[in-house]
């Protein structure tokens, strides 16, 4: 099939090219000129790369109409919620307005496509435990700008549906982490600076955020498993969670790292990694998704987080 990624270039993106290259998908993706290509170097040789921006709704509906794909997987995205904090406006249009332009495009040029788009599960926010595993039906209550986006974005795809019956679904991922994450995020911030300390021999302190948060962590090659299999056998206008269904701190988290090490680390909690509000506990459940694709995660999360640091070790050596 002839598939379109927006925001091929990052971290979810390169991963999910990855692997419709490796089942002889003809992969299509579309960059901007300040895009951070190192994350598909090793294949951009095998991919048809355009330049175009999300923002821009004229841009995009030449892309579309040009490239006429079977599938969509809209990714593109301000995805970092401590930014969304310094940063609303521009999370909200980014993030919002993109995905409107992303949507009249695919509607008015290639409106047969099938397309998955993004959501989060920031869109549920304050969880009550009581509510957990949070299934898809669950309240939202985002708590942060860019949970706010996700929300209208979420509600921008199933109103394609709903008004013009494109073939739109809307996956919320929970945590997704492993090789090549940006080290502005958690698990791939202890990570890094573990590899730093272990290989460039910097002051063995670990600075860190909120420790208490409890979170849902899922491999990004089980994910993007997930994306293909929603595409091909989920129904149109409805909502799917992908996650793992198992949850751990993010203190837990840190010990895994942390043991993987021989250095003796100290942890300092540090002021600037903390958010104006976080959100307490997201777990999920994945039964919705597993019951009409099989799907379910392969990658044991010690494994995530072993593949993790080593990619930062092999990293800051370059």
């Amino acid at each position: 099939m002839k598939v379109m990624i927006t925001g091929i270039s990052g971290f979810v993106g390169s991963h999910l090219a990855e692997h419709l290259l490796s089942m002889g998908h003809e992969v299509h993706g579309i960059v901007r000129w300040r895009s951070k290509m190192e994350n598909i170097s090793h294949i951009q040789d095998k991919l048809h790369l355009v330049n175009a921006d999300i923002r821009d709704g004229y841009s995009l509906q030449n892309v579309f109409k040009y490239v006429n794909p079977d599938v969509c997987f809209h990714l593109a995205a301000q995805s970092f919620v401590k930014e969304s904090w310094n940063a609303p406006i521009e999370t909200l249009s980014t993030n919002i307005l993109g995905t409107a332009n992303v949507l009249e495009a695919v509607r008015l040029t290639c409106p047969a496509c099938v397309t998955v788009v993004a959501g989060s599960s920031e869109e549920y926010g304050l969880v009550h435990p009581s509510e957990t595993p949070i299934k898809e039906d669950n309240q939202l209550r985002p708590m942060s700008p860019y949970g706010v986006s996700k929300c209208a974005t979420d509600y921008l795809g199933r109103l394609s549906y709903m008004s013009y019956g494109m073939k739109t679904i809307v996956t919320r991922s929970f945590n997704t982490t492993g090789p090549r994450r940006g080290d502005v995020f958690a698990t791939s911030s202890f990570a890094k600076q573990i590899a730093e300390i272990e290989v460039l021999n910097k002051k063995p302190v670990m600075y860190v955020g909120n420790l208490d948060a409890q979170r849902d962590w899922t491999d990004v090659r089980d994910v993007v498993r997930a994306y293909w299999l929603v595409a091909m056998k989920c129904k149109a206008g409805e909502v799917y969670n992908i996650c793992q269904g198992q949850v751990r701190s993010v203190r837990e988290m840190l010990d895994m790292l942390l043991d993987m090490s021989i250095e003796d680390i100290e942890v300092k909690q540090d002021a600037d990694r903390m958010r104006p509000s976080d959100v307490p506990l997201l777990l999920g459940s994945a039964d919705k998704v597993k019951i009409i694709t099989n799907w379910k995660p392969r990658i044991p999360f010690e494994q995530t987080m072993t593949d993790l640091l080593q990619y930062w070790r092999k990293k800051v050596k370059q």
